[in-house]
């Protein structure tokens, strides 16, 4: 059995372990011998063990990978990712005819924290959020090839992006190189740059909110905001709506949301894109939508940012609600983790209020399947939406 560094916590510090949440704070911590990204075995006071896991010299210093002794790391690695694929098999992601990229990996939600392993049409984009998990990037290689086989093309560790600078870590294909990066989702077609896009280069967890929007879209006139690559966009285009805006602050984004429009051509609806500040546009443009989707980024990375965050959203949802006509939909998201469901609801009320306009709920949105939120780690849960009938 391999030889782990050891951590010990404190006398009754070991409550939240015992319910099985996967991280340890440093707090909690009265003994450690160990570096960072070192594999640990943590003991209770009195000697139990208690968990294997990361460590890091961080507030959260232990994320935890399994609630057992381990003999073998190789293993438990490889099992943890047939564990996640099984899951998308049963979601029918795997095999699917009409959609080729899916997320395999969501951290904790598949017991393996700090990891994000996103799938595109036989490759596997990377991201490790910790020192300890890039370290094991071998064994996620390893446990990659296992379960996909020959299906598996290429590998593309793009975790230099949320890693410390100071690790010199860069961005690297650990298998293979470069695709064409064409991608399918409901049959629309996308093109992916997970070497140089946001995030893995797509944003997966829309996929089902995207497909909601094709109920609200035929023969209205719709705005896509936050467009990035205009997933909204193609969406609603192909759904028969008349005219689709999108908007974003990158240039970039908006001639990739051109291409993809391009890929999806339709003989029904006019397609315009803007490079502008959502903000700015809102108040600005004199067009009146059926149909307004807010997808903005995070606007609070911390508790602290928390407060002006929901104000932001506020002021976000209000020019939306200037810029609807009556009996149009809404869909207004928040992938804050720190802004909860009701602080972002809070803020959407407070938006129609001063609005005075007539607002229902229709839908209550939240991340997909297949980034699934592990029921011993609420924090997992950060994606909110609603969708919105407003009079």
């Amino acid at each position: 059995m391999a030889q782990f560094s050891r951590v010990v916590l404190r006398r009754s510090k070991e409550d939240a372990v015992r319910r099985f949440h996967p991280w340890i704070f440093s707090g909690a911590i009265a003994q450690v011998d160990a570096q960072d990204g070192d594999i640990v075995e943590v003991f209770s006071n009195s000697g139990e063990f208690l968990a294997i896991g990361l460590y890091h010299n961080s507030n959260i210093a232990v994320k935890i990978l399994a609630f057992h002794p381990v003999k073998d790391l190789d293993d438990l690695f490889t099992e943890r990712i047939r564990q996640a694929y099984q899951l998308r098999s049963q979601l029918g992601l795997t095999e699917s005819e009409t959609t080729n990229c899916y997320r395999l990996i969501n951290a904790e939600g598949d017991n393996l924290p700090g990891l994000i392993v996103d799938w595109y049409n036989g490759t596997a984009v990377v991201q490790a959020y910790s020192i300890g998990m890039a370290q094991q990037r071998h064994r996620i290689l390893a446990g990659l090839r296992s379960v996909y086989g020959d299906k598996l093309r290429s590998v593309y560790d793009k975790s230099a992006a949320v890693l410390p600078h100071t690790l010199n870590a860069k961005p690297e294909y650990l298998l293979g190189e470069k695709e064409e990066g064409l991608v399918q989702e409901y049959g629309h077609r996308f093109q992916v740059d997970w070497e140089t896009g946001q995030k893995t280069g797509f944003f997966l967890d829309q996929r089902e909110h995207r497909q909601l929007l094709t109920h609200y879209s035929a023969g209205k006139q719709v705005l896509n905001t936050f467009s990035y690559s205009g997933g909204f966009s193609v969406y609603a285009l192909q759904a028969g709506a008349s005219l689709v805006h999108s908007v974003d602050s990158s240039a970039k984004a908006i001639d990739l949301t051109k291409q993809n429009i391009a890929l999806n051509p339709t003989e029904t609806g006019t397609h315009e894109a803007f490079t502008d500040d959502v903000f700015d546009f809102l108040k600005t443009c004199d067009q009146q939508y059926d149909a307004i989707v807010l997808d903005p980024p995070a606007f609070a990375k911390n508790v602290s940012a928390r407060h002006q965050a929901v104000m932001a959203y506020k002021r976000l949802n209000l020019q939306a609600f200037h810029r609807l006509r009556s009996g149009s939909v809404l869909f207004t998201f928040s992938c804050s983790q720190v802004v909860q469901r009701d602080h972002f609801q809070g803020a959407v009320l407070a938006a129609a209020i001063e609005s005075g306009r007539s607002v229902r709920i229709l839908h209550h949105l939240t991340q997909p399947a297949d980034h699934p939120v592990n029921l011993f780690h609420p924090e997992g849960l950060y994606l909110k939406g609603l969708v919105l009938w407003v009079e």
